[in-house]
């Protein structure tokens, strides 16, 4: 195949979620030294754009999005450590984690595929993250936004303890806060203090991208 084959045979196989074929092509790449910066913006993303674009009409679901993602996380895998190789710039940098006292990892898991989909690094912390650790994690990787996921309506009230703790640390002006998860809402979100919320995996990576451009415009260059 030529280049040019194999970044559209890509795309074509994201949006079906062929992860093994995803993964075989990003090898043909690479074998012909195409660069992985090719793969992930000609390819990968426009992929993932689409998934997004087809979920907003209803066209796909939970599901197709899922098996995309996953698709797209396996050539990620491989394209990750040579994109930081040669200083691909990230869009921004993302800490996410489902908050104490709540196991569910689903929606997180899609929501950081779209995002490191669009172009974010991603640091997962996993599920039952304490205060605490949100803290450590942002006092580390300083990312430009941090995310709280909630699946249960019991240990929604853990954004506000968050947000409390990033006040009390000192860091609540550093970083922007995003919430959501199921029972969510957007009035929520807006009682307990953050800055942004979205419905889904794809208004998630629109919100957060739209908040970061808020966010760098009031930063004087």
């Amino acid at each position: 195949m030529t280049p040019d084959e194999i970044l559209q045979t890509m795309y074509d196989q994201t949006l079906v979620g062929n992860a093994p074929a995803v993964l075989d092509l990003t090898h043909q790449a690479l074998e012909l030294q195409m660069a992985p910066s090719s793969l992930l913006f000609d390819s990968l993303i426009p992929a993932l754009e689409e998934v997004g674009a087809r979920f907003e009409r209803g066209d796909y679901f939970v599901p197709e999005m899922l098996i995309a993602g996953r698709a797209m996380a396996g050539s990620m895998a491989v394209l990750r450590p040579l994109l930081a190789e040669t200083g691909v710039q990230t869009v921004g940098k993302f800490v996410m984690g489902t908050v104490k006292g709540d196991v569910h990892d689903i929606g997180k898991n899609l929501v950081n595929i779209m995002l490191e989909g669009a172009g974010f690094e991603v640091i997962d912390l996993g599920v039952q993250v304490a205060p605490e650790k949100f803290i450590s994690a942002i006092e580390e990787h300083r990312p430009d936004i941090v995310g709280f996921s909630a699946f249960l309506t019991t240990t929604m009230p853990m954004f506000k303890a968050n947000l409390n703790a990033l006040v009390k640390s000192g860091l609540r002006d550093e970083v922007i806060v995003m919430v959501g998860g199921a029972p969510v809402t957007q009035e929520y979100a807006d009682a307990v203090g953050a800055d942004g919320y979205a419905a889904d995996a794809s208004a998630t990576v629109k919100r957060a991208k739209q908040l970061l451009e808020q966010r760098r415009a009031l930063v004087p260059a």
